[in-house]
Protein backbone atom coordinates (compact mmCIF):
# COMPACT_ATOMS: atom_id res chain seq x y z
CA UNK A 1 0.00 0.00 0.00
CA UNK A 2 1.61 3.24 -1.16
CA UNK A 3 1.46 6.01 1.42
CA UNK A 4 0.55 9.59 0.55
CA UNK A 5 4.19 10.58 0.97
CA UNK A 6 5.21 7.78 -1.38
CA UNK A 7 2.84 9.05 -4.05
CA UNK A 8 4.18 12.61 -3.85
CA UNK A 9 7.76 11.34 -3.89
CA UNK A 10 7.04 9.35 -7.05
CA UNK A 11 5.72 12.40 -8.93
CA UNK A 12 8.03 13.14 -11.85
CA UNK A 13 8.37 16.14 -14.13
CA UNK A 14 8.70 15.94 -17.91
CA UNK A 15 8.89 19.30 -19.69
CA UNK A 16 5.99 21.30 -18.18
CA UNK A 17 3.96 18.28 -17.04
CA UNK A 18 4.03 16.31 -13.79
CA UNK A 19 3.12 12.62 -13.79
CA UNK A 20 2.27 10.10 -11.10
CA UNK A 21 0.98 6.53 -11.30
CA UNK A 22 -2.20 5.98 -9.30
CA UNK A 23 -1.99 3.30 -6.64
CA UNK A 24 -5.13 1.13 -6.42
CA UNK A 25 -5.30 1.62 -2.66
CA UNK A 26 -6.13 5.28 -3.31
CA UNK A 27 -9.04 4.50 -5.62
CA UNK A 28 -12.76 5.02 -5.29
CA UNK A 29 -14.11 2.50 -7.74
CA UNK A 30 -12.46 3.15 -11.11
CA UNK A 31 -11.02 6.55 -10.23
CA UNK A 32 -8.91 8.39 -7.73
CA UNK A 33 -11.22 9.99 -5.19
CA UNK A 34 -11.68 13.74 -5.52
CA UNK A 35 -9.46 14.73 -2.62
CA UNK A 36 -6.47 12.99 -4.14
CA UNK A 37 -6.98 14.60 -7.54
CA UNK A 38 -7.31 18.00 -5.87
CA UNK A 39 -4.17 17.44 -3.79
CA UNK A 40 -2.20 16.48 -6.91
CA UNK A 41 -3.34 19.69 -8.62
CA UNK A 42 -2.12 21.82 -5.71
CA UNK A 43 1.18 19.94 -5.48
CA UNK A 44 1.76 20.44 -9.22
CA UNK A 45 1.12 24.19 -8.91
CA UNK A 46 3.52 24.51 -5.97
CA UNK A 47 6.24 22.66 -7.89
CA UNK A 48 5.67 24.46 -11.20
CA UNK A 49 5.53 28.04 -9.93
CA UNK A 50 8.32 29.15 -7.57
CA UNK A 51 7.79 31.22 -4.42
CA UNK A 52 4.01 31.09 -4.33
CA UNK A 53 2.37 32.68 -1.28
CA UNK A 54 -0.04 30.58 0.84
CA UNK A 55 -3.07 29.02 -0.81
CA UNK A 56 -6.21 31.03 0.04
CA UNK A 57 -8.96 29.44 -2.03
CA UNK A 58 -9.50 26.73 -4.62
CA UNK A 59 -12.19 25.54 -7.00
CA UNK A 60 -12.10 22.03 -8.42
CA UNK A 61 -14.28 20.60 -11.19
CA UNK A 62 -14.08 16.81 -11.13
CA UNK A 63 -14.90 16.12 -14.74
CA UNK A 64 -14.15 12.46 -15.38
CA UNK A 65 -12.43 9.37 -13.98
CA UNK A 66 -8.80 9.82 -12.91
CA UNK A 67 -7.14 6.49 -13.52
CA UNK A 68 -3.83 5.03 -14.68
CA UNK A 69 -0.90 7.43 -14.97
CA UNK A 70 -2.12 10.92 -14.05
CA UNK A 71 -0.67 14.05 -15.66
CA UNK A 72 -0.89 17.55 -14.20
CA UNK A 73 -0.08 20.75 -16.08
CA UNK A 74 -0.09 24.10 -14.28
CA UNK A 75 -0.51 27.52 -15.91
CA UNK A 76 -0.11 30.97 -14.37
CA UNK A 77 -3.36 32.81 -15.11
CA UNK A 78 -2.30 36.02 -13.41
CA UNK A 79 0.34 37.02 -10.90
CA UNK A 80 0.46 40.36 -9.12
CA UNK A 81 2.37 41.80 -6.18
CA UNK A 82 0.40 39.91 -3.53
CA UNK A 83 -1.74 37.30 -5.30
CA UNK A 84 -1.38 34.61 -7.93
CA UNK A 85 -4.02 32.63 -9.82
CA UNK A 86 -2.92 29.24 -11.12
CA UNK A 87 -4.91 26.89 -13.36
CA UNK A 88 -4.17 23.17 -13.31
CA UNK A 89 -5.54 20.43 -15.57
CA UNK A 90 -5.29 16.81 -14.46
CA UNK A 91 -5.70 14.11 -17.08
CA UNK A 92 -5.82 10.32 -16.86
CA UNK A 93 -6.05 7.48 -19.32
CA UNK A 94 -9.66 8.51 -20.14
CA UNK A 95 -8.82 12.17 -20.78
CA UNK A 96 -9.44 15.32 -18.77
CA UNK A 97 -10.32 14.32 -15.20
CA UNK A 98 -10.10 17.52 -13.14
CA UNK A 99 -9.63 21.24 -13.60
CA UNK A 100 -8.51 23.48 -10.75
CA UNK A 101 -8.31 27.24 -10.27
CA UNK A 102 -6.11 28.04 -7.29
CA UNK A 103 -5.77 31.45 -5.61
CA UNK A 104 -2.64 32.23 -3.61
CA UNK A 105 -2.12 35.37 -1.56
CA UNK A 106 0.29 36.93 0.93
CA UNK A 107 -0.92 37.95 4.38
CA UNK A 108 -1.63 41.68 4.66
CA UNK A 109 -2.07 44.00 7.61
CA UNK A 110 -5.76 44.72 8.19
CA UNK A 111 -7.96 46.60 10.63
CA UNK A 112 -10.38 43.64 10.63
CA UNK A 113 -10.13 40.55 12.80
CA UNK A 114 -13.35 38.52 12.88
CA UNK A 115 -14.38 34.88 12.85
CA UNK A 116 -17.69 33.14 13.56
CA UNK A 117 -17.00 29.49 12.82
CA UNK A 118 -16.95 27.82 16.25
CA UNK A 119 -16.19 24.12 16.43
CA UNK A 120 -19.22 22.13 17.63
CA UNK A 121 -19.16 20.23 20.89
CA UNK A 122 -17.90 16.75 20.02
CA UNK A 123 -16.48 13.68 21.68
CA UNK A 124 -12.76 13.69 22.31
CA UNK A 125 -10.59 11.67 19.97
CA UNK A 126 -9.89 9.15 22.72
CA UNK A 127 -13.61 8.62 23.39
CA UNK A 128 -14.71 8.42 19.76
CA UNK A 129 -15.21 5.00 18.12
CA UNK A 130 -13.86 4.20 14.66
CA UNK A 131 -16.00 5.64 11.87
CA UNK A 132 -15.01 3.31 9.04
CA UNK A 133 -14.38 0.25 11.19
CA UNK A 134 -11.58 -2.26 10.76
CA UNK A 135 -12.31 -2.93 7.07
CA UNK A 136 -13.35 0.17 5.10
CA UNK A 137 -15.54 -0.56 2.09
CA UNK A 138 -13.83 1.97 -0.21
CA UNK A 139 -10.13 1.35 -0.95
CA UNK A 140 -8.74 4.81 -0.20
CA UNK A 141 -10.42 5.00 3.22
CA UNK A 142 -7.87 2.53 4.59
CA UNK A 143 -5.28 5.29 4.24
CA UNK A 144 -6.88 7.24 7.10
CA UNK A 145 -7.63 6.82 10.77
CA UNK A 146 -11.15 7.95 11.65
CA UNK A 147 -13.13 8.54 14.84
CA UNK A 148 -16.86 9.24 14.97
CA UNK A 149 -17.21 12.43 17.02
CA UNK A 150 -20.94 13.02 16.42
CA UNK A 151 -23.67 12.95 13.81
CA UNK A 152 -24.72 9.76 12.04
CA UNK A 153 -23.33 6.96 9.88
CA UNK A 154 -24.37 6.14 6.30
CA UNK A 155 -27.63 4.31 5.61
CA UNK A 156 -29.64 5.66 8.55
CA UNK A 157 -32.54 7.38 6.74
CA UNK A 158 -34.21 8.52 9.97
CA UNK A 159 -31.16 10.53 11.08
CA UNK A 160 -30.09 14.03 10.07
CA UNK A 161 -27.59 13.86 7.16
CA UNK A 162 -24.55 15.17 8.99
CA UNK A 163 -21.11 13.83 9.98
CA UNK A 164 -18.62 15.01 12.58
CA UNK A 165 -15.47 12.91 12.28
CA UNK A 166 -11.91 13.09 13.57
CA UNK A 167 -9.49 12.22 10.75
CA UNK A 168 -5.76 11.86 10.28
CA UNK A 169 -3.44 10.25 7.74
CA UNK A 170 -2.04 6.89 8.75
CA UNK A 171 1.13 8.09 7.07
CA UNK A 172 2.88 10.08 9.81
CA UNK A 173 4.87 11.99 7.17
CA UNK A 174 1.61 13.37 5.71
CA UNK A 175 0.34 15.11 8.83
CA UNK A 176 1.65 18.58 8.04
CA UNK A 177 1.13 20.94 5.12
CA UNK A 178 -1.75 22.05 2.94
CA UNK A 179 -1.43 19.32 0.28
CA UNK A 180 -2.01 16.34 2.65
CA UNK A 181 -4.78 18.33 4.36
CA UNK A 182 -6.65 18.80 1.07
CA UNK A 183 -6.47 15.06 0.44
CA UNK A 184 -7.84 14.42 3.94
CA UNK A 185 -10.61 17.03 3.75
CA UNK A 186 -12.46 14.93 1.15
CA UNK A 187 -12.05 11.61 2.96
CA UNK A 188 -15.60 11.34 4.43
CA UNK A 189 -18.36 9.96 2.21
CA UNK A 190 -20.97 12.54 1.17
CA UNK A 191 -23.27 13.38 4.08
CA UNK A 192 -26.30 12.56 1.92
CA UNK A 193 -25.33 8.89 2.29
CA UNK A 194 -26.74 9.04 5.82
CA UNK A 195 -30.24 9.09 4.32
CA UNK A 196 -29.56 6.55 1.57
CA UNK A 197 -31.97 3.61 2.04
CA UNK A 198 -29.28 1.30 0.63
CA UNK A 199 -25.78 1.64 -0.90
CA UNK A 200 -25.56 3.45 -4.23
CA UNK A 201 -22.96 5.20 -6.42
CA UNK A 202 -21.93 8.82 -5.86
CA UNK A 203 -19.62 11.20 -7.71
CA UNK A 204 -18.42 14.61 -6.52
CA UNK A 205 -18.83 17.14 -9.33
CA UNK A 206 -17.52 20.40 -7.89
CA UNK A 207 -15.62 21.36 -4.75
CA UNK A 208 -14.80 24.89 -3.59
CA UNK A 209 -12.82 25.83 -0.52
CA UNK A 210 -11.46 28.77 1.42
CA UNK A 211 -8.35 28.21 3.49
CA UNK A 212 -8.61 30.31 6.65
CA UNK A 213 -4.99 30.29 7.78
CA UNK A 214 -1.64 30.50 6.03
CA UNK A 215 -0.13 27.91 8.35
CA UNK A 216 -2.50 24.97 8.97
CA UNK A 217 -1.30 22.95 11.94
CA UNK A 218 -2.85 20.58 14.45
CA UNK A 219 -1.93 18.20 17.29
CA UNK A 220 -0.92 14.62 16.48
CA UNK A 221 -2.25 14.92 12.93
CA UNK A 222 -5.93 15.00 13.94
CA UNK A 223 -8.51 17.24 12.23
CA UNK A 224 -12.25 17.49 12.83
CA UNK A 225 -14.37 17.39 9.66
CA UNK A 226 -18.04 18.34 9.67
CA UNK A 227 -20.23 17.72 6.63
CA UNK A 228 -23.92 18.70 6.39
CA UNK A 229 -26.29 17.95 3.54
CA UNK A 230 -28.33 21.02 2.59
CA UNK A 231 -30.34 19.57 -0.30
CA UNK A 232 -30.70 16.19 -1.99
CA UNK A 233 -33.04 15.93 -4.95
CA UNK A 234 -33.15 15.39 -8.71
CA UNK A 235 -30.04 13.23 -8.45
CA UNK A 236 -27.75 15.81 -6.83
CA UNK A 237 -26.89 16.89 -3.29
CA UNK A 238 -25.27 20.03 -1.93
CA UNK A 239 -23.28 19.98 1.27
CA UNK A 240 -21.45 22.48 3.45
CA UNK A 241 -18.23 21.33 5.13
CA UNK A 242 -15.74 22.56 7.72
CA UNK A 243 -12.32 21.54 8.98
CA UNK A 244 -11.07 22.53 12.44
CA UNK A 245 -7.76 21.63 14.03
CA UNK A 246 -7.59 19.68 17.29
CA UNK A 247 -7.67 22.93 19.30
CA UNK A 248 -10.87 24.16 17.64
CA UNK A 249 -9.35 26.66 15.21
CA UNK A 250 -11.24 26.86 11.88
CA UNK A 251 -8.93 25.94 9.01
CA UNK A 252 -11.01 25.25 5.87
CA UNK A 253 -14.56 26.26 4.94
CA UNK A 254 -15.73 24.35 1.87
CA UNK A 255 -18.71 22.94 -0.01
CA UNK A 256 -19.47 20.35 -2.65
CA UNK A 257 -22.04 19.42 -5.26
CA UNK A 258 -22.38 15.62 -5.50
CA UNK A 259 -24.15 13.48 -8.08
CA UNK A 260 -26.11 10.68 -6.42
CA UNK A 261 -27.36 7.63 -8.29
CA UNK A 262 -30.09 6.32 -6.01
Amino acid sequence: MASFSDLLSSMEKSADTFRVALDDTWAQGRTAYGGLSAAFCVEAALRAVPDLPPLRSAQFSLIGPASGVLSMKAEVLRRGKSTAFIGVDLTGEAGLAARAILSFGVARNSALTYADLPMPLVKTIENSPSFFGDRPVISFQQQFESRMAGGARPFQPDEDPEYRIWFRHRDARAREGIVPLIALADAPPPASMVIFPQPGPISTMTWSMDILTDDPQTRDGWWLIQSKTETAWQGYSTQSMMVWNADGKPVIAHRQNVAIFI
